[in-house]
């Protein structure tokens, strides 16, 4: 579909959702009839798409666990709520699980600045060189997904998060099934793609005991490249629901190898005596397994062509990860108005993300010659003219969530902790790549001869939050509460770069840097009218704390330089959000026509975010603090308003149309400074102008719609996916262009014999990407002007399911 049709689809979007609020007004303007008993939902009904929280504060939706699988079997948490309003999620994958390849906004912040948690623990913040959790994806296999929540406003003060600056993205498991069982489903598709899930369910046993043990496969080529993305997932879970409490035990195994896409680098125009910039691919594949043709990439002395600029091939590169995480839980029922629960979890991962690249890219010569002066290097490393980058990552993270709940009279206050203490560490080390033993992405690398740095950093973490929730009366709820944050974060550098070796760094810093607020508050309300209409409005304050990686990024342990890290200290602050929430829920039933109900929520918001960290150069003055290593600084302020409309439109029993429409604004409220340089021998501030320029990578619009059809057996869903126009760049001077994917999902179900041994058996067929639409799928902000980098929308690609219980 072109952008102009698209731009038609949006257009025709908002007039619909106009109508079914005119429709909606209508509708509350008429009599009211006189109450029938509620009918039962047929039992081919078709399900509803998105369900509003009610009596909550602040905005928040959740889709179930099996419209995930209706989208795609398999589907990962976070891909899935692309279906919900305000979320712009893209990754390379038809799943959503390659982690690198990946762009998530909500109201204008980024994925790194969102809280997420898996049935109340900690995921931490979704950062690729991860340090203090896994991703959803890692946590859970997408088949026992009970639910996902998603607060796009202000997650709730007791989300167990470090970096829930625009809400939060709460995923939850399923519980045992009360009778024995299984249940089984095998996935084929494009590209090779292969999916098996096994899941047995003990059914309830010594009264009130029941667990699942479940397993999942997945191998599926990319569509640009040969490498195979997949892996093996194990999950178990156990129950024990008693009259004094409930017992929850859960055990999650990840060992996933996920070959990366190479993004590709755009300059517009291209820079002067840089004839190369021009060389944009439209994909960037690796050569794997194709050994021959990447040693015929090279020449003999292992350069590749000077003419794909930073646009080079790489032999392969991936991201390995295994991953545990458990966690013992006791929902603990101390009196009829008293509920305490206390969770206990750890989670150990162990991985790295390996490059197999030339090894005279950029500032490569340069580095490896300060480990071996005057060699020659391509002999040094194998003889291939490649090398093997890696970046080894461990996390050890023990915690614990403790949460008092108790109703006294119109009052329900709760009351909870939460403590984590993790210890990570990242290793960057160099690999010979050997001409006659060359590896593969699924290999782990043996024999280093370079640890170019190491980092390790022992963080604790303690929130603590309080908050009463006081029916005023029968249709009015008031809340309000407050949190106190403390994080604690000690680093320390076993290994550290030759100096001169790591760009714009005299070496790692070490140390402890502490962030705390003690106040950060929530006050909100929740007016009932008409039966279940509701009125909200919520405003709180969320902290961000500052990043404890020694691998990069805007952590204060990736620093350049001692003087650096110590400056930081002293003058920066964390980043802050006030966010405020206005909005309308609710659910009626219509006579209008083909229309026969309609329900969902309308909300407004307004955020001022402070304290904006960004890694900049530093100025002359602070050049004489920290030498020349970059610094990462507050740069100002943003301020975003936008508003959230999602309505389900109920035609009969059978049929039903889902729309979300989004619009948001973003717009940083400061330019600023950027090193300096020479003006007539006078050292001048270099300004970057980005006061009034808006949120690069976030669209302004974007609509979701999932028409759904359901009677008897048969089922289909076709769900569109429009993104804005998004900036590339700080200042705005470069933007992709919007686009519009189509997907279709049609199964049936067939009804087998009361004697065989499996049940609901089911064949469904899902295709991506319908109207093979192509452009810039994601966009990778680094630069103020000039430069971005891509990745393509991937094509159209095809899966068949088939599944059954047993």
């Amino acid at each position: 579909m072109s952008n102009k049709s698209a731009r038609h689809a949006l257009m025709a979007a908002c007039a619909f959702a106009a109508l079914s609020s005119a429709a909606m007004a209508r509708a509350a303007e008429a009599p009211a009839p006189a109450p029938a008993p509620a009918a039962a939902d047929p039992a081919d009904a078709v399900e509803q798409v998105l369900v509003t929280s009610l009596s909550t504060t602040r905005s928040a939706v959740q889709l179930s666990g099996s419209e995930m699988q209706k989208i795609l079997p398999g589907l990962s948490p976070l891909k899935a709520i692309q279906t919900l309003p305000g979320v712009t999620y893209v990754t390379a994958d038809p799943w959503g699980n390659n982690e690198q390849n990946t762009s998530m906004f909500i109201h204008g912040f980024n994925g790194q600045q969102l809280g997420y948690t898996l049935d109340g623990v900690p995921l931490g913040d979704q950062s690729y060189g991860n340090y203090n959790g896994l991703s959803p994806q890692r946590a859970v296999i997408s088949e026992v997904v009970g639910k996902v929540i998603l607060s796009s406003g202000a997650g709730s003060l007791g989300i167990a998060s470090t970096s829930n600056l625009g809400g939060a993205i709460e995923t939850f498991t399923s519980d045992p099934r009360g009778e024995f069982g299984g249940q089984f489903n095998q996935t084929l598709g494009s590209y090779s793609a292969t999916r098996t899930f096994l899941r047995v369910d003990t059914g309830t046993f010594g009264g009130n005991n029941s667990l699942y043990l479940a397993y999942a496969h997945q191998d599926a080529r990319a569509w640009d490249f040969k490498g195979h993305q997949g892996g093996d997932q194990a999950n178990l879970k156990y129950v024990r629901d008693g009259d004094a409490g409930k017992l929850t035990f859960y055990l999650s195994y990840s060992d996933k190898t996920e070959p990366n896409e190479d993004g590709t680098t755009r300059y517009v125009p291209s820079r002067p005596g840089k004839p190369y910039d021009s060389y944009q691919p439209y994909t960037r594949p690796f050569f794997y397994p194709d050994f021959h043709a990447a040693l015929d990439y090279l020449d003999a002395a292992g350069n590749y062509p000077a003419s794909e600029g930073e646009n080079y091939r790489n032999y392969f590169s991936a991201a390995q990860r295994t991953d545990y995480l458990t966690y013992l839980k006791y929902d603990a029922r101390l009196a009829d108005n008293v509920t305490w629960s206390n969770q206990v979890y750890y989670h150990d991962d162990h991985g790295r993300g390996i490059v197999a690249g030339p090894i005279r890219v950029a500032g490569l010569p340069a580095l490896f010659n300060f480990y071996f002066p005057g060699q020659d290097l391509k002999k040094v490393f194998g003889n291939s003219g490649y090398a093997t980058r890696t970046t080894e990552y461990q996390i050890d993270r023990l915690g614990g969530v403790s949460t008092l709940n108790a109703t006294i009279g119109d009052h329900q206050i709760e009351a909870g902790f939460w403590y984590e203490h993790n210890k990570s560490s990242a290793y960057r080390r160099w690999y010979p790549f050997d001409v006659n033993h060359p590896t593969t992405p699924y290999d782990v690398p043996t024999g280093w001869l370079i640890t170019q740095y190491g980092s390790e950093i022992d963080n604790k973490v303690y929130q603590a939050y309080v908050q009463d929730q006081w029916r005023i009366r029968p249709d009015l709820i008031l809340q309000g509460g407050f949190k106190s944050s403390i994080q604690d974060a000690t680093g320390r550098v076993p290994v550290q770069p030759i100096v001169g070796s790591l760009a714009n760094s005299t070496g790692l810093p070490e140390g402890n840097i502490k962030t705390k607020e003690w106040f950060l508050p929530q006050l909100g309300a929740v007016w009932t009218f008409h039966g279940d209409d509701e009125l909200f409005v919520n405003v709180q304050k969320n902290l961000r704390h500052f990043q404890t990686y020694g691998g990069g990024g805007l952590s204060p342990f990736s620093l350049g330089s001692q003087a650096a890290f110590d400056d930081f200290k002293k003058t920066a602050d964390p980043e802050t959000a006030w966010t405020y929430e206005l909005g309308l829920r609710g659910r009626r039933d219509l006579n209008l026509g083909p229309i026969t109900g309609v329900d969902g929520q309308l909300s407004v918001y307004h955020v001022d975010f402070s304290n904006r960290l960004l890694g900049v150069a530093p100025s002359a003055a602070a050049i004489s603090i920290v030498g020349g290593a970059s610094i990462v600084r507050n740069v100002g302020n943003v301020k975003t308003d936008g508003v959230d409309m999602a309505l389900t439109f109920r035609l009969g029993d059978h049929f039903s149309f889902y729309d979300a429409l989004s619009y948001n604004k973003s717009t940083y409220q400061d330019d600023y400074q950027n090193g300096t340089t020479k003006v007539n021998g006078v050292d001048t501030p270099v300004i970057v102008r980005t006061a009034g320029k808006k949120i690069p990578g976030s669209p302004e619009w974007l609509n979701k719609f999932v028409a759904s059809a359901n009677y008897g057996g048969f089922e289909a869903q076709l769900i569109g996916d429009y993104v804005g126009e998004r900036y590339a760049t700080y200042t705005n001077d470069l933007k992709v262009d919007s686009f519009m994917l189509l997907s279709l999902q049609v199964s049936y179900s067939f009804q087998t014999p009361a004697n065989w041994p499996i049940k609901d058996l089911k064949l469904s067929a899902n295709i991506t990407n319908l109207g093979q639409e192509k452009g810039d799928l994601n966009v990778n902000v680094s630069q103020a002007a000039g430069s971005y980098a891509t990745f393509p929308i991937p094509p159209r690609q095809g899966f068949v399911t088939l599944s059954t219980r047993f």
